[in-house]
């Protein structure tokens, strides 16, 4: 395989920079390599951290205030902090039970506290979006990637608990952005290793995956994640993150969105099979996606900048799109923004009255109590194991896929 070398431009202004600045990127280690700073400088968006970049809070502490910093205004930091087994964040931080606890506990005061507590301890680290809730509904029990991360398998549950946790998270001062759009709960293949395919009809979605999103819209949660599924009813121009029939359309016009709209992970092997990264940055944007997320390798970014840059030359793209995702990204990190400077120890949260000591108890005899989930509505297809997968199955990782 060709190794890919990055010649990054350092013109300052112009359409360059502003495509830098619809794009994240994740890294190796826990100190911030000469490539991403630089690509900072030239206004990149900002990061996204995982479990290989902690090392302690005093490190975090210093890559937010860095990356902060190094942009100098507007940059936004990323970290998946569902709770559960989806924690980048463990030692020192609370760190919820899975979601499907809380789905069954069905408590939206609950849960909104839960968001709060999280919210603050990201943002005293500079952290000010978290790729939560999940808005997919469990409905699959061989789902190999949802399961226990969903609320449960009634959408309307899982619509009014994860606009609570979007809302307490927002409350916070921490963006959310609520996944994957317009569904992952029912497919049976994991688009970090392969592309899944969905046969339902409109009218399944319309009253199974959809619900939860228009909650949380109409909550108003501050961004939406795509994802890397193909959609049959929803036309054939590919999956949702590249599929102007899904952004642009259903979930722009049709249901209104006005937030952000980011990609899942890339590198994922159900685009990063599909197509190259040039191919895929131009097609993404193209289809309404905001920001770009490209998790592993921060030389992608060049080279999608540079790919998007000559599309819009030639005519394949429409620079009016682009800076329509920018203001909308712009306005989402003005609201959230973080002062280099303003970084603090996580320390003891307080909600409403009730202490961060306080919500770890409730949780834990929570998760003590909690019963199998007794929706209204099941749609789930059969009776599942302890983490939603068929009886015997394997338990999925502790950790979670590196992007989820």
């Amino acid at each position: 395989m060709a190794v890919m070398r990055a010649t990054i431009s350092t013109e300052p202004g112009g359409l360059a920079d502003l495509v830098r600045g619809l794009i994240m990127v994740g890294w190796e280690g826990t100190r911030l390599t000469g490539e991403v700073m630089s690509l900072l400088d030239q206004r990149l968006r900002g990061v996204v951290l995982f479990a290989r970049n902690v090392a302690d809070i005093s490190q975090l502490k210093e890559v937010g205030r860095t990356v902060h910093a190094r942009r100098g205004g507007g940059a936004l930091i990323g970290i998946d902090q569902e709770g559960g087994r989806v924690a980048r964040l463990r030692e020192g931080f609370l760190v919820p039970p899975p979601m499907r606890d809380l789905g069954a506990a069905a408590d939206a005061g609950l849960v909104r506290d839960v968001g709060r507590v999280v919210g603050g301890q990201l943002r005293a680290l500079g952290i000010n979006l978290n790729f939560a809730p999940v808005l997919d509904v469990d409905t699959n029990p061989r789902n190999p990637v949802i399961a226990d991360r969903s609320f449960g398998s009634d959408p309307r549950r899982v619509g009014e608990l994860g606009a609570a946790l979007a809302l307490g998270l927002q409350d916070a001062g921490v963006a959310a952005c609520g996944k994957h759009f317009p569904g992952h709960g029912d497919t049976h293949q994991d688009s970090h290793l392969t592309l899944p395919r969905l046969p339902h009809g409109r009218a399944r979605l319309d009253r199974v995956e959809l619900p939860p999103f228009r909650a949380a819209i109409a909550a108003g949660i501050a961004s939406l994640m795509t994802a890397h599924v193909v959609f049959e009813a929803l036309g054939d121009d590919g999956p949702a993150t590249l599929s102007p029939r899904v952004v642009n359309g259903l979930l722009r016009e049709e249901l209104g969105f006005g937030g952000v709209v980011v990609s899942d992970d890339v590198q994922m092997r159900a685009l990063a099979d599909l197509a190259p990264i040039e191919e895929v940055a131009v097609r993404a944007f193209g289809a309404g996606v905001d920001l770009l997320l490209c998790c592993h390798r921060p030389a992608l970014a060049v080279a999608a900048v540079d790919a998007v840059v000559a599309a819009v030359a030639d005519g394949r793209l429409d620079e009016a799109t682009l800076r329509a995702s920018h203001r909308r990204v712009e306005a989402m990190a003005a609201r959230y923004a973080v002062d280099a400077n303003d970084t603090e120890t996580t320390g003891s949260v307080c909600v409403a009255g009730r202490s961060e000591a306080d919500l770890r108890s409730a949780l834990a005899a929570l998760t003590r109590s909690v019963a199998p989930a007794a929706d209204p509505t099941d749609y789930r297809r059969r009776e599942t194991g302890p983490v939603g997968c068929p009886p015997g199955s394997p338990t999925p990782p502790a950790e979670g896929p590196d992007h989820d």
